[in-house]
């Protein structure tokens, strides 16, 4: 294992869930209050068009942490097992001699709850078994454990929440250990992943948050549901979310855009913990911080809620990388994705040599990015999950963006023509040419008909093993930290003057 080498940059990744680009400040919103993430972007590098790899949790998070495409390692669904042979960047981390931490959700479902973290410091809001595997056999039924539209009937201020007590628990341990390893020996840098699960819905926010915005100020969605014709995919999306059969009222609508304002808000207040943390004990010279979110958040825009979809609200994210010390602060246009920050998070380990990959990542490093030095213009996307009846990819290249399934018309539409993705040009004349090159790469990357196949028999295969496991005695797959109590706070075993020291920082000399 290489020696460490105090010149090799921490790394600490900022994830939120849900978050959309479109919302932040950093990104043109006017009106959320995100004052710690405002600061990382006007001295940060910024990517304009930034996209998820899969608009949905763990595909999501699974695609980013191994930079491979989700149907690469059957990564279909929330509910579908990263397989504990996946090598993910805290594997290249740890082995490049970078001590690699935990704090928050990354919704590893299955056995392997580390997958190449050392340390893993809180346990994980959403189950690891196969309970929530979808059912494209019966797309006709609507799963009782899925989104419906309670979040936003429900929105408004509250006092408590299970996700207010996972996050609050995620910033203190991270917190909590950013301080210790500024206190021990272990000179090794180290790679933290500090991941908390606001904004996500169930839009229910504290109310010094909730009251930071004032009700006649909150934005409603641009387009609703009578403004654009509705595509199969939406419409699936519709019934799975149980969109149609309760509606929901304007009051509703802005009652949620606040109470996601106010969430974002909660999370910049957390990772503005985690900055002062790193500031105060001299960790964020050389501590490079990277802001991202699994998926982006439709808020209602053409009546759709959540994500699930390729359009720009649900595909989106922040991507934020702040090293002044080594990046001048710009703005980037091109498309990038999740499955770049691997080979990225690599590169910046290894002060930019080439390494040796024994299993090539689908994505390309963004160095040169943030160098300002060229770089790639390119997203590939798969959502295999709910409200699919098939496949659903994504192509994002320069200013088009084509979405093909087997089970519906293709998608093609001009971003930088039609931002809001209102006119699909896959029937037009003019761009038949376009289309059948895009239909061709479809044809190259994918095998359609059997990727449909192996996403069914995955499913079946995971919904008899639920069913299975739930009779008789069960063991869950939870991750369960541990803490040696034997080696907190006061201890007799280690001399008073001793213990003292090593606890207080900095150090009396």
């Amino acid at each position: 294992m290489p020696a460490a080498s105090p010149k090799r940059p921490n790394i600490l990744v900022l994830m939120a869930d849900q978050m959309t680009p479109f919302a932040l400040r950093a990104y043109g919103h006017g009106l959320s209050l995100t004052p710690h993430l405002d600061a990382l972007a006007a001295e940060g590098v910024v990517f304009d068009s930034a996209y998820c790899n899969s608009p949905l949790c763990a595909p999501s998070r699974y695609a980013l942490m191994s930079g491979k495409l989700p149907s690469k390692i059957g990564a279909y669904d929330n509910a579908a097992e990263l397989r504990a042979d996946t090598l993910t960047f805290a594997h290249y981390l740890r082995r490049a001699g970078y001590r690699t931490l935990l704090a928050g959700k990354m919704h590893f479902c299955g056995p392997d709850q580390l997958h190449g973290f050392e340390e893993r410091l809180t346990t994980d809001i959403y189950p690891a078994d196969f309970g929530w595997t979808p059912d494209w056999d019966h797309p006709e039924v609507r799963p009782s454990w899925y989104h419906n539209m309670s979040s936003v009937i429900d929105a408004g201020p509250c006092v408590r929440t299970n996700q207010l007590d996972f996050d609050d628990e995620t910033t203190f341990a991270a917190r909590q250990k950013l301080y210790d390893i500024a206190r021990e020996a272990d000179r090794r840098p180290f790679l933290m992943v500090a991941s908390l699960t606001h904004p996500h819905d169930p839009y229910a926010i504290p109310r010094r948050y909730w009251d930071l915005y004032d009700d006649e100020r909150i934005d409603m969605p641009t387009l609703g549901a009578a403004d654009v014709e509705a595509d199969p995919h939406s419409l699936r999306l519709r019934h799975v979310s149980d969109m149609d059969r309760t509606p929901v009222s304007e009051r509703q609508i802005r009652n949620a855009r606040r109470a996601y304002y106010g969430a974002l808000s909660y999370v910049d207040s957390q990772f503005g913990q985690l900055l002062t943390a790193l500031k105060e004990t001299g960790q964020s010279d050389n501590t490079i911080v990277i802001v991202t979110s699994d998926h982006g958040e439709m808020l209602g825009e053409r009546g759709l809620w959540y994500k699930m979809n390729f359009f720009e609200g649900g595909a989106r994210v922040p991507l934020i990388v702040h090293a002044p010390g080594r990046f001048a602060a710009r703005r980037v246009a091109a498309s990038v994705s999740h499955v770049d920050l691997l080979p990225t998070l690599v590169d910046l380990a290894n002060g930019g040599q080439a390494p040796a990959y024994p299993d090539a990542p689908d994505g390309r490093s963004l160095l040169a990015h943030l160098q300002g030095d060229g770089g790639h213009d390119e997203v590939i996307g798969e959502y295999l999950g709910e409200g699919a009846v098939a496949p659903l990819v994504m192509i994002r290249r320069g200013r088009w963006k084509f979405v093909h399934s087997p089970a519906d018309p293709d998608q093609l539409f001009d971003l930088a023509a039609d931002p809001h993705e209102l006119r699909n040009l896959a029937a037009q004349p003019a761009q038949s040419e376009r289309i059948t090159a895009f239909r061709a790469e479809v044809a190259t990357r994918w095998d359609m008909a059997a990727l449909r196949d192996e996403v069914t028999q995955s499913q079946r295969r995971r919904r008899f093993h639920f069913a299975a496991m739930q009779q008789g005695a069960r063991m869950a797959w939870d991750h369960q930290p541990f803490a040696d109590a034997s080696q907190r706070y006061m201890r007799n075993h280690i001399e008073l003057d001793t213990l003292e020291a090593m606890a207080r920082y900095p150090r009396v000399v």
